[in-house]
């Protein structure tokens, strides 16, 4: 029933993969984020998590902290692998 309930936050941009790992994020921490405005946030953090794994975004430590924190566990085959501008500069000097 719960799978049900997130499909329909399925983004038409995503791919299955992609969606794969963040309904397992939404699945995982919905009965953290009950009541209003709440799964306007879980939402929220899904994307961020979701953006960071699959397109290399960054976002501040303390907010990637806690969405790597709820997302502890999910497998992702094939995950990508971003290289910074800052892991570049390191490597250079």
């Amino acid at each position: 029933m719960a799978a049900d309930f997130v499909s329909q936050y399925q983004s038409f941009c995503e791919s299955d993969k992609q969606w794969r790992a963040r309904e397992e994020f939404l699945l995982r921490n919905l009965e953290q984020f009950q009541g209003e405005n709440e799964m306007d946030k879980l939402l929220a953090l899904s994307m961020v998590w979701a953006n960071h794994v699959f397109m290399g975004c960054r976002y501040s430590e303390e907010l990637l902290e806690k969405v790597q924190s709820m997302a502890e566990g999910i497998e992702i085959e094939d995950a990508p692998q971003f290289t910074t501008r800052d892991d570049i500069m390191k490597r250079n000097n």
